[in-house]
């Protein structure tokens, strides 16, 4: 499944050594209320020529190998399937202009580590602002970036090409951050609409406006998504956010069974006063994951 377009889907039949054929189709009926996203693979019925006016039907979705889902906030427990069958999450982040949120970008890690996802940090506009301190911040989790500036050259394209073949990647991150311009190079006829930063909010603004696959040259797709200002994590329960720190698991282990994390008695504090460095990245970290926590339980103070 490679789009959605209000109750549209665009469908794609690989070639085996010809050109891909996209099928336009709607859901069958007896799929009743189950829901197709980008990245499934389906199985189709009626007319499949591809041809212009022509209309399928999806009659079967296959079992998904992994699901990157979200909720509206962090206390709503119902999920939104955002993307199914994706190997790895491109976390997209401008080091300025807009500037960075690490707790978005927290946020995108434990949503991926819950989907079994491999985490990828890319981190856009670094002509404007130096990546040493965000990455110095991820440092204790050996998590994969690439930095990129402006204009993107070659070798740095060919680095992320690398890192994206034979691999379905989705791209997420929030408006203006540069998603659309990395999947515009690496697909010059993607026309990917490119968004600017409002200069009153500092935000970026919406530009792509539905999630599209698209199938990268050599091997390997990417699914680019509209941006992305929060991303509620109600559906994942409260230890599953706590492994998505594992920077910290040393920490948790000398924790008293059913600790919350959020009580004076948690020996949290005292393991990360023990091994935090001069950054403070680590304290970071421990007030990263105690605020998801608590906003889990409507309380983000």
């Amino acid at each position: 499944m490679a789009a959605v377009d209000r109750g549209r889907y665009t469908c794609v039949i690989s070639g085996h050594g010809a050109a891909d054929r996209e099928i336009t189709a709607m859901k069958a009926r007896e799929l009743g209320r189950r829901s197709v996203v980008v990245g499934d693979t389906v199985s189709l019925a009626g007319d499949v020529s591809g041809a212009q006016g022509t209309l399928s039907r999806i009659v079967r979705i296959a079992p998904r190998r992994s699901v990157l889902r979200r909720s509206a906030d962090d206390t709503d427990p119902v999920e939104r399937v955002i993307v199914a069958n994706a190997d790895q999450l491109g976390i997209v982040t401008a080091l300025a202009n807009p500037p960075p949120r690490p707790r978005l970008i927290d946020r995108f890690l434990v949503a991926a580590y819950d989907a079994g996802l491999d985490p990828l940090l890319c981190l856009t506009k670094a002509d404007l602002a130096s990546p040493d301190d965000l990455l110095a911040a991820y440092a204790p989790i050996s998590l994969r970036y690439l930095v990129t500036g402006r204009p993107l050259t070659e070798t740095v394209l060919d680095e992320l090409r690398a890192l994206l073949a034979d691999r379905i990647s989705v791209l997420v991150g929030h408006s203006g951050v540069g998603k659309s311009t990395l999947v515009n190079a690496l697909i010059p006829d993607a026309g990917r609409a490119v968004g600017t930063v409002s200069p009153v909010t500092g935000r970026g603004r919406h530009t792509s406006s539905s999630v599209v696959a698209l199938r990268l040259m050599g091997g390997g797709w990417i699914i680019d998504t509209p941006g992305l200002r929060s991303f509620g994590l109600g559906h994942i329960a409260p230890d599953r956010v706590v492994q998505a720190f594992p920077d910290l698991a040393e920490g948790v282990s000398r924790c008293q069974p059913g600790c919350t994390h959020l009580g004076t008695d948690c020996a949290l504090d005292a393991w990360v006063a023990e091994h935090d460095d001069s950054t403070g990245a680590l304290a970071a970290r421990l007030d990263s994951l105690r605020r998801l926590l608590r906003s889990r339980e409507g309380d983000d103070a």
